[in-house]
């Protein structure tokens, strides 16, 4: 409904991957980049993990799209429950194999012989397989053994696997996976992406089906969006779908911060959007707390304030002091640069006052120099801090 009302050639958010759509984020740019590095040693495993709807699908079906099926064989499942045997017949299917029988045996015989002809013709083959997290430890066995089909001394499959971040401590952490392990020779983690890629994913997906700014986005939609989906590609497309269709029935030329509520608000209450919230709850314990001093541990107890807003204030406080060295300090300059302009006729006790001049410069550039110092551990605590946090909230 709203492609006709904005002029656009197609959905510009649709959820269904889409290489066309594919927007090199910054980490998306670091596991295109692993992705390659894998594909081209041509044999074991190369993992890419990453939470639901951040992109893994469309970030490998770019990978196709790019890729000589002249060259090298693909073929991609998306996996249930599955057993063993059932994978290996599953596999067979997806290289568009017929298996005489359904028996275990009939299946890899096809497989291997199939593999076999791929190299013969000069073309390597490539499993995808989606949603990995599925698989039982037994199926990922099934897999490990399937790499081990070779032509020589070179290898027949390499295998992609995608899944969401379980399925990373699965393959780290499983005792009887240790062999898969010693194979995986590239893995990456897709993460969210960062507030200032919103605006620029959002504009690239438009300009794909012909968008020429209409309609127009406020700037505080961009940080909105990003505090209420995290940086999730999906959700956020969830949401641009919405706010686009609003505007086309209130006939908007503009998406505004009060549309944005109103969607949000609108998905919280049918459901159908997991909203990422990032305000921290007043009760939380402050990080900080087990490093405060003994012999304050009986004193009355403070307001509690968050943790960051402590930084920040010191913080503020610190580069307000460092302003207001930095203006004494040019002060001083000025006053030593004008001494040295001055006549050349050496008044009496104008080396004791250069000296006590020279003297106050030195110290105040001290103060500077330490300033700094304080000023850049501080901002390291505050990041870290706050790292630490985003980590905490994201196992929670």
């Amino acid at each position: 409904m709203f492609n006709d009302f904005y002029g656009l050639t197609g959905r510009p958010f649709q959820l269904t991957p889409d290489p066309t759509f594919y927007f090199e984020s910054l980490t998306h740019r670091k596991a295109l980049s692993y992705l390659s590095y894998g594909l081209a040693q041509g044999e074991g495993f190369v993992v890419v993990t990453g939470e639901v709807g951040a992109g893994k699908s469309t970030l490998v079906a770019h990978l196709m799209a790019t890729i000589d099926p002249a060259r090298l064989t693909a073929a991609q499942i998306v996996t249930s429950k599955l057993d063993g045997e059932e994978l290996v017949h599953v596999v067979a299917q997806a290289f568009g194999l017929i298996v005489d029988g359904h028996d275990k045996a009939s299946a890899l015989g096809a497989i291997e012989a199939f593999l076999h002809d791929e190299a013969r013709a000069g073309r390597r083959c490539l499993l995808v397989v989606d949603e990995s997290q599925n698989l039982g430890i037994d199926a990922l066995e099934e897999l490990r053994m399937l790499s081990n089909f070779q032509l020589g001394a070179h290898p027949l499959l390499q295998t992609l696997l995608l899944g969401q971040p379980e399925f990373r401590d699965t393959i780290q952490d499983h005792p009887q996976l240790e062999q898969l392990r010693q194979r995986v020779i590239a893995a990456h983690h897709l993460e969210a992406m960062e507030l200032g890629e919103v605006q620029p994913y959002i504009e690239h997906r438009l300009k794909c089906v012909g968008w020429t700014g209409n309609p127009q986005f406020d700037q505080r939609v961009f940080t909105e969006l990003f505090e209420a989906t995290g940086g999730v590609p999906r959700r956020i497309n969830q949401i641009c779908n919405r706010l686009m269709l609003l505007g086309a029935v209130e006939q908007r030329s503009r998406i505004d911060g009060a549309m944005l509520s109103q969607v949000l608000e609108e998905l919280e209450l049918d459901g159908t959007l997991q909203l990422k919230r990032p305000e921290r709850k007043a009760a939380e314990p402050a990080p900080v707390a087990a490093a405060v001093p003994q012999e304050f541990a009986a004193a009355a107890p403070a307001p509690v304030v968050p943790v960051d807003a402590v930084v920040m204030a010191e913080l503020q406080a610190m580069l307000a002091e460092r302003d207001a060295q930095i203006v004494e300090l040019q002060q001083a300059v000025i006053e030593l640069a004008n001494e040295r302009d001055a006549t050349p006729v050496v008044p009496a006790g104008r080396d004791e006052a250069m000296a006590e001049l020279e003297a106050k410069f030195a110290g105040l550039e001290a103060k500077m120099i330490e300033q700094e110092r304080t000023i850049r551990q501080t901002l390291t605590m505050l990041i870290e801090w706050i790292e630490s946090d985003d980590a905490q909230r994201a196992a929670a």
